[in-house]
């Protein structure tokens, strides 16, 4: 996935891959961290951290999540977050499983098909 990401960035035909894939490659992680996975319908960010990443453009620009922060209320919150993070972690494994299955069921019907 990650090939897949730099390769677009850095490809030019004349300068072959040369150095710019060093420079692309930050953005291309991110991008994969931010991205949900279909299987479970979670950021790999948010299975980490327990919470939605604020991206630096929200801050530039007064996004309303930023723009409501307040850091008395913050406190509470983490620790509301900490509480709920083992069971988003429980919901997704659960996710996961139900996707592994599925993916194994479409596999056999297409092998005995």
């Amino acid at each position: 996935m990650v090939l897949q990401g730099l390769k677009p960035r850095i490809f030019n035909r004349l300068n072959k891959f040369g150095r710019r894939w060093v420079m692309e490659l930050p953005m291309v992680l991110w991008s994969l961290r931010m991205t949900s996975s279909r299987a479970t319908s979670y950021t790999p960010f948010f299975m980490v951290y327990g919470s939605v990443a604020i991206l630096l453009t929200d801050i530039d620009y007064g996004a309303p999540r930023v723009r409501a922060y307040d850091k008395q209320g913050a406190k509470a919150s983490l620790k509301d977050a900490m509480d709920k993070q083992d069971e988003l972690r429980n919901i997704a494994l659960l996710r996961s499983a139900k996707y592994q299955q599925v993916l194994h069921r479409y596999h056999s019907r297409q092998v005995q098909g």
